[in-house]
């Protein structure tokens, strides 16, 4: 049986760490080619695996050995990077921000069916088994009926070892508050827990811990889901310190808590303690499953992408609308 024939585009910290250890794992994918603007990158990518390298996806759009593509790219790239392949006939996993702006992705909304059906969203958190653990005891009602839910992501610190670091994430905040970001993730495992988005959102806010940056480095909202779920959700980047990265379920029958950094899952009920814990580590687990369910998507094992480009539109819509209700607030 032949192997998916697999091109990496952009090869930054999360291709290089992430998604080409995930793809020299898997044992029916050969990675078949490897893109980026960057030399530096390229040369990096290279020593790990013997694959032609390029700067950008042309020489790869004819080769009849090439199954998909892997976008890792930044969101303001990524829509016209991704609707170029998806219409040369390829399966394509994407990042976990589609755009900028809902009124960049507008043209990925627009893509007929047929290709749709051929695009992955990028959203490698969501197949982590201990979100469907968690899905199980609120479905079962094994926290109560109407819940309280906190999530607090906050990450990128500032390093002062590492000042490169902090000019990335300072430039990223110029394309949008971390919710455009870090939301994607959280409000795709939130409509993955609770069967759809929110009913409501109730209020917003945002400010920048210290002057100088693009935009507020802090944010957040309150949510009403069905049932009568309140969520309060809060995102930062780049302090010295933050609080612990978590998200937490709070019913009349018990608590649920998930690191987000380990998605080690813990329960307290009236019976009792119970930790889930899944091996291997959570980032490798993820991108190893991510990735078999779109080799599955290349061989038509999957009719169906798993989370779909529908998901990664909707979770972007949501955390711009936050960005925005918040911008709006802040006059």
């Amino acid at each position: 049986m032949s192997r998916a024939g697999i091109v990496l585009v952009g090869l930054g910290e999360t291709a290089l760490t992430a998604h080409l250890p995930a793809l020299l794992r898997h044992p029916a994918v050969r990675v078949a080619g490897l893109v980026d603007p960057i030399d530096r990158r390229r040369v990096l990518a290279q020593e790990r695996v013997r694959a032609p390298a390029f700067g950008d996806v042309t020489p790869f759009l004819d080769d009849p050995s090439v199954d998909g593509f892997i976008l890792a790219t930044p969101p303001w790239v990524t829509p016209a990077l991704l609707d170029r392949l998806v219409r040369s006939g390829r399966c394509v996993l994407t990042g976990q921000v589609l755009a900028t702006t809902s009124r960049a992705a507008r043209p990925l909304s627009a893509l007929p069916t047929e290709f749709r059906s051929r695009v992955q969203t990028g959203l490698a958190y969501r197949h982590d088994p201990a979100l469907a653990v968690l899905r199980d005891w609120i479905t079962r009602g094994k926290l109560g009926e109407s819940l309280l839910v906190r999530v607090h992501v906050y990450g990128e610190l500032r390093d002062r070892a590492d000042p490169k670091h902090t000019e990335r994430i300072e430039a990223a905040l110029v394309h949008g508050m971390p919710v455009l970001h870090e939301g994607s993730h959280v409000f795709d495992w939130l409509s993955y827990l609770f069967d759809g988005g929110p009913r409501t959102v109730e209020d917003t806010w945002a400010f920048p811990t210290r002057s100088g940056l693009a935009q507020p480095n802090v944010c957040g909202a309150r949510l009403v889901y069905p049932k009568g779920t309140v969520v309060l959700a809060e995102f930062g980047w780049l302090a010295s310190a933050f609080p612990h990265a978590e998200l937490s379920v709070v019913g009349d029958r018990g608590h649920a808590r998930l690191d987000t950094g380990s998605f080690v899952l813990d329960l307290i009920t009236a019976d009792g303690a119970e930790r889930v814990e899944f091996e291997p580590d959570h980032r490798t687990r993820c991108f190893d499953l991510q990735l078999e369910r779109f080799v599955e998507l290349i061989t038509g094992v999957r009719a169906e992408p798993t989370p779909d480009l529908a998901d990664g539109l909707a979770a972007l819509a949501l955390s711009e609308r936050i960005a925005n209700l918040a911008r709006g607030l802040m006059g």
